[in-house]
């Protein structure tokens, strides 16, 4: 880098002319490779946040950045007026791998989710027989399924929810791993259940045993669409493809997925599901000029395929029993609980050593990239081609930072 850039600077120039929608850690990244990164003054960081589990491959993996460059210099957007030659690869390998029948490629997560309620809607109007405009979805409080107008009017969380109403209704809100509440949620004008099967947003927050299985078969009683939100948990994070394969019987019929579909480099997100429910949308009734154009969905294939054939999530699993195995064991001054599955461990701070932000901070200067949540929790999410020194690395960083720390009256 130019020695006329400084963090300082780049950091003021962002604060100036950018709308201040989030509030990241001091740092300014200019490159990274693997499981690093790098600032503009040169410092090394182990990433532990994978741009909220978007980079589940690594940063840059060469597969996936040789198919972007190849697509790239061939075709690279055609809207969806016309087919193009690498939609229906992709689209089928992803059925495959969700062993589900039909998908519809969008952009964001955020899409994602907007697309899987309107398909629940409309499932709910022609198939369910219910009454129009009554369609009831149920979801669960702490829940975090994106920024749109619609998803944050169901959101429990003042800070994302306060000040964009009217808020859309049809939604009612239950305790997440609660199955007695959603039993009592379900009216006959129920078209979904839409879950988290980790709540990552929100603390790393997993459900009770069985919580899965058996919302699945109270949704499958009445006749609701049991809905997944994997776009955090899903292709590989929590050790397995997908979260909900931690349970038996736990299938969605409705699954949303983005994040690490795009391989870190591309915004890539689909929705899949069974035939009978998808065939409710037919041309016109939902779209999008981006979703599933023919650079989207070569990053994406290959991005499954380097999933696949890295066998990424068992790694995840494997790595993320150690780490977390290291970390309960390590018994930590500040730590009042760890927790997690695979490469998605949440540490919880005791409220009375302050908010988690500073730990951060302190990692951050010990070369470790991560972020807190929900006020006491460092939410770690490292990319799932980590090797096991990079776990011994990142532990001794983790006891240094949280072994001996101070009230909130001090740092």
């Amino acid at each position: 880098m130019s020695s006329s850039i400084d963090t300082n600077s780049v950091i003021a120039l962002a604060e100036r002319v950018g709308a201040r929608n989030y509030a990241p850690l001091p740092v300014v990244l200019t490159r990274a490779e693997g499981v690093w990164a790098w600032d503009v003054e040169g410092r090394r960081y182990l990433d532990c946040l994978s741009a909220y589990s978007s980079v589940n491959q690594g940063h840059r993996h060469p597969a996936i950045i040789a198919a972007l460059i190849e697509q790239a210099n061939r075709l690279t957007l055609t809207s969806r007026a016309f087919y193009n030659d690498r939609m229906g690869p992709f689209l089928q390998l992803l059925c495959d791998v969700c062993e589900m029948d039909v998908a519809l490629p969008m952009n964001t997560g955020a899409e994602a989710v907007e697309t899987a309620i309107k398909v629940a809607r409309k499932w709910g109007y022609e198939v369910k027989g219910i009454a129009r405009d009554c369609a009831e979805i149920i979801v669960c409080r702490n829940n975090f399924h994106g920024r749109t107008t619609t998803i944050v009017g169901f959101s429990s969380d003042p800070v994302a929810r306060d000040g964009f109403g009217p808020y859309t209704p049809g939604f009612e809100v239950i305790d997440f791993g609660d199955l007695e509440a959603l039993q009592a949620a379900i009216t006959p004008n129920t078209v979904g259940f839409l879950v988290e099967p980790i709540q990552a947003e929100a603390g790393i927050i997993l459900p009770p045993d069985g919580f899965l299985a058996g919302a699945r078969q109270i949704c499958e009683a009445h006749d609701v669409l049991f809905m997944l939100d994997e776009i955090q948990t899903g292709l590989g994070r929590t050790g397995r493809m997908f979260a909900h394969q931690h349970e038996d019987d736990a299938k969605p019929d409705v699954m949303m997925l983005g994040k690490a579909l795009g391989g870190g480099v591309y915004p890539v997100s689909a929705v899949v599901a069974r035939r009978e429910v998808m065939d409710v949308i037919r041309p016109g009734t939902h779209g999008s000029t981006f979703g599933g154009n023919p650079l989207a969905a070569a990053v994406g294939q290959r991005s499954l395929e380097v999933l696949l054939d890295e066998h990424l999530a068992e790694r995840a699993a494997r790595l993320g029993r150690d780490l977390i195995d290291r970390l309960q064991s390590s018994q930590l001054e500040c730590v009042r609980a760890v927790r997690g599955r695979g490469l998605l461990v949440g540490i919880e701070i005791h409220r009375a050593m302050g908010p988690a932000r500073r730990f951060c901070e302190r990692l951050l200067e010990l070369g470790v990239l991560c972020k807190d949540t929900h006020e006491q929790v460092i939410r770690l999410a490292p990319p799932l081609t980590l090797e096991s020194e990079h776990i011994e690395w990142l532990v001794e960083r983790l006891q240094t930072a949280l072994s001996t720390c101070d009230k909130t009256s001090g740092s």
